[in-house]
């Protein structure tokens, strides 16, 4: 029988030794939420102080009414802050989705750059500006008009000039010439001309510059008409 109390004593001492110390847990609990409650009232009343001086300061009035406008207003717009930060996540992940890909792109364009650049592009690019520059500082605004109203048919000049034919034939020019000793061309005299205009050659080069002139002539006479 003793030992049976002693026993229920113990309990009952182990118990309320356990009430205690919930007891404790939440005094210590509440003296810290009550500390923290004074520290946020001293740097709430802090801020307060210091936005007072400085709206003070700045001369700057704010009514009742207006904080209670701008609250009502800020209640009525809850869901559109709802929806703006959702949209904002959404960006949020879809700049993180793509960061990588943004990566790739930077790295692959960094790389071309670099390509462009060995193979001579941007030094191109440069010289060609000085081309631009030289244009600009030789020619008038008129002149570029020129040009612009004429540009089809410089460009249909150039098309038919790069045709096969003609391209062998200025090839062919320029090789005889080069070919000849300008500094030792012998002198003909009117009956040597004659006797040389009897070749098979100088007749198909006359006949041939005959041709080309009254053909020459028939389009020139074409154009006017139209």
């Amino acid at each position: 029988m003793a030992e049976n109390t002693t026993q229920q004593i113990a309990e009952l001492n182990r118990k309320v030794d356990t009430i205690l110390e919930y007891v404790n847990q939440q005094r210590l609990k509440s003296q810290a939420m009550e500390d923290l409650i004074a520290d946020a009232s001293i740097i709430g009343k802090d801020i307060y102080d210091s936005t007072v001086k400085s709206l003070d300061d700045h001369e700057v009035v704010i009514e009742p009414d207006q904080i209670r406008e701008l609250g009502i207003r800020l209640v009525h717009n809850i869901g559109n802050f709802s929806s703006m930060l959702d949209t904002l996540g959404s960006v949020l992940d879809l700049m993180r989705d793509a960061g990588p890909i943004a990566n790739e792109v930077i790295i692959d364009a960094t790389r071309k750059l670099h390509e462009f650049e060995q193979k001579g592009y941007f030094e191109f690019i440069r010289e060609f500006g000085v081309i631009v520059d030289n244009i600009v500082t030789h020619y008038r605004v008129e002149d570029v008009r020129l040009l612009a109203d004429n540009v089809v048919t410089i460009i249909d000049t150039l098309k038919n000039l790069t045709q096969p034919e003609v391209l062998r034939s200025v090839d062919n020019a320029v090789k005889v010439f080069s070919s000849m000793e300008t500094g030792d061309i012998p002198q003909y005299s009117v009956f040597r001309v004659m006797r040389e205009m009897n070749k098979p050659e100088m007749k198909k080069a006359l006949g041939f510059f005959i041709t080309f002139m009254k053909n020459l002539s028939r389009d020139n006479n074409q154009t006017y008409q139209s």
